[in-house]
């Protein structure tokens, strides 16, 4: 586990599946945590109580969050943007302000929560926000807007690395495959259709993908920047 006493971490969705592992991990290894939440606010207060965390009860596109998460706390050390949605469906029948707003929280959201905080972010800072194997793979109809969404967070990740590289804050993305989730569970009627893609045939824990976020944001990751971290059991391979 990497010592982060001392380190001050916001996670933009982090009240339940992956997003509520992210903010127990983190606040294991000793960073002092705020998280982020559209609803359930008691869902969030257990989370909160429970790794001695901040809440903010906000919407994750809206660019006045991590503003006011600095004005209260001071400026970050760690950014990890978790919140996205998945709007899947025909191309040709997909609603367009349903796109538009995936869009908003997927792409739109994390870009400029990530320059947001950057412009104060503490010198070595760390950047992760959370992409999917979509965005290298879609081997399924209807998931075009999605996919470009995904595919949109490598680019950025990339660009802000060079950006940001001069003040040793490092970017990157962790890109999950299928993982068992409310939304997605491990027994669940697409289990089959995605285990087939899969060399190791299961989904994955939410835990392991914090894992692999508190290993981005902690000190041996410091030259770690500008990648996409693929943790999907193969299902890209």
């Amino acid at each position: 586990m990497a010592d982060l006493t001392g380190k001050k971490a916001l996670v933009l969705g982090g009240s339940r599946g992956i997003g509520a592992a992210i903010v127990e991990r983190l606040a294991a290894d000793g960073a002092a945590v705020t998280f982020t939440y559209a609803g359930s606010v008691d869902v969030a207060k257990a989370l909160a109580e429970k790794t001695g965390s901040a809440t903010l009860q906000a919407d994750s596109a809206d660019r006045a969050v991590v503003a006011q998460v600095i004005a209260a706390q001071g400026a970050l050390d760690i950014l990890v943007v978790n919140a996205g949605i998945a709007v899947l469906g025909s191309a040709l029948e997909l609603n367009p302000d349903d796109v538009d707003r995936m869009i908003d929280i997927n792409v739109r959201g994390p870009y400029h929560a990530a320059v947001d905080a950057a412009r104060q972010m503490n010198e070595g800072g760390r950047i992760v926000i959370m992409g999917s194997v979509n965005g290298d793979r879609m081997p399924f109809a209807g998931g075009a807007a999605y996919g470009m969404t995904k595919s949109a967070v490598q680019g950025m990740v990339r660009g802000l690395a060079r950006d940001l590289g001069d003040r040793r804050i490092t970017v990157n993305s962790v890109q999950p495959g299928p993982v068992n989730t409310e939304l997605n569970p491990e027994d669940g009627p697409m289990k089959d259709m995605m285990h087939s893609f899969m060399a190791i045939k299961r989904h994955a824990q939410p835990e392991e993908i914090a894992g692999m976020v508190a290993y981005l944001v902690g000190p041996e990751a410091s030259i770690v920047t500008g990648a996409q971290h693929t943790i999907d059991g193969g299902f890209g391979a």
